[in-house]
């Protein structure tokens, strides 16, 4: 089936905004098995607008429309969906009715200009919003199915998945369910992961599991799509690939599915009934912001330094025994079970640009908990920013790694003499 995703908004046409509900909805067609043939952007232009969704009735089997779908006058969906399809706009007495509870819950009245998004094409599908006022529709223009969603990325993901997706897989005859198994890992880019994993029959001609990755610095996803008949089939199919990944990919394997690695940090920290402290340089704080804001912290998370010099965290410099000796004042000092320091000495001339491939910075991970401290040294190179990530996320996962009991200095893909 031939599929087009259609995003509306002088905003996203401008690049005054990043597009990310467009790749948020590639990719979901593409887990289940769709792909998309088609990506289109048009302004907030009516003449534009409805020569887009002639063009994709013409070419696309169903065309999942994004955007344009709010109460003011730049929002322009449903009155040029209903020019395309030659009928008129009807009022839903329904969808006004929810707007007017919702407000009503709140305390508030409803604006006059919210009337406006409960007119819809005339005998239009209705795709529910349980979480916005912007009424989801669907209508076909030309050959297509044309599926409306609101430019709210929350209110859109929930909607495409539990009202568009099943009704594109339907359109399609695809029958069965399909499954996406996600690995993140940390310290491999994604040729060496192909090299580790290309080889499985699982991935070769006819071997039934797609494998795919996607890189974005300093993690690596990588993907396993299947389809079949049931849950019990993909789980039986899934088992043992997933634990031949699992075994390639060892312990550069941070997460899976939707863990994150400070998930999985906390995870282990609340389960030994552990605490700890963090001290940072040059990061700017994002050590701790990756843990702290997180559901349960509040029982593990005792104190986070940031400084801009070694100094300022009890180290005498930006080596290995350094960074050692001040994870281990942090520990005395913060009550901590466990305290982790990042120091980092970012040379002079690297600037912004990760263009300059001699530039980079030295970063030295000191942990400490009840059996002593220990460090880990690494050259990054890159810009600045490149550098604060990569140093980021090498602390986390050098803490990980210590939870887990496994080895804290295995060298990273990214990582220079």
């Amino acid at each position: 089936m031939r599929v087009e995703i259609l995003c509306t908004g002088d905003e996203i046409l401008t690049g005054k905004t990043v597009n990310t509900n467009y790749s948020h909805i590639a990719r979901r067609l593409v887990d289940v098995g769709l792909g998309v043939h088609w990506g289109t952007t048009v302004g907030d232009d009516r003449e534009s607008l409805l020569q887009a969704f002639r063009q994709a009735g013409e070419r696309a089997d169903a065309v999942i429309v994004n955007g344009g779908l709010g109460p003011t006058v730049d929002d322009l969906s449903q009155e040029v969906a209903a020019q395309a399809a030659g009928v008129e706009l009807e009022l839903s007495d329904y969808w006004l009715k929810r707007m007017e509870e919702s407000y009503a819950r709140r305390g508030r009245a409803m604006p006059p200009n919210n009337r406006k998004q409960a007119l819809l094409p005339a005998n239009a599908e209705f795709i529910d919003n349980p979480i916005g006022t912007a009424c989801g529709f669907a209508v076909t223009i030309g050959k297509a199915r044309f599926f409306f969603t609101p430019g709210v990325p929350r209110e859109m993901r929930r909607m495409l998945d539990e009202q568009v997706l099943p009704r594109l897989l339907a359109l399609g005859g695809i029958k069965g369910v399909s499954r996406l198994k996600r690995f993140h890992t940390f310290g491999i880019g994604e040729s060496r992961a192909d090299q580790m994993l290309g080889d499985m029959p699982a991935f070769q001609n006819g071997g039934g599991i797609k494998l795919g990755f996607q890189a974005h610095y300093p993690q690596l996803e990588t993907k396993l799509a299947l389809s079949g008949e049931d849950d019990g089939d993909l789980a039986a199919r899934l088992a043992p690939v997933e634990a031949e990944v699992r075994r390639r990919l060892g312990n550069f394997i941070i997460a899976e599915d939707d863990q994150t690695l400070e998930g999985v940090i906390l995870g282990k920290l609340l389960e030994r009934g552990a605490s700890l402290a963090t001290a940072e340089m040059f990061t700017g704080g994002h050590l701790a912001a990756r843990l702290a804001p997180l559901a349960g912290a509040e029982k593990v998370f005792r104190r986070g330094l940031v400084a801009r010099h070694a100094g300022e965290l009890d180290a005498s410099g930006v080596n290995p025994d350094a960074a050692a000796a001040a994870a281990q004042t942090l520990r005395e000092r913060s009550g901590a079970s466990h305290a982790l320091v990042v120091l980092i000495d970012l040379d002079e001339d690297a600037g912004a640009s990760t263009d300059r491939p001699d530039f980079g910075g030295t970063i030295c991970i000191g942990l400490a908990d009840a059996g002593g401290a220990i460090a880990r040294q690494a050259r990054l190179l890159g810009g600045r920013d490149w550098v604060r990530i990569g140093a980021t996320e090498l602390g986390l996962d050098c803490l990980r790694r210590h939870l887990l009991g496994l080895p804290v200095d295995e060298r990273i893909d990214f990582e220079r003499r």
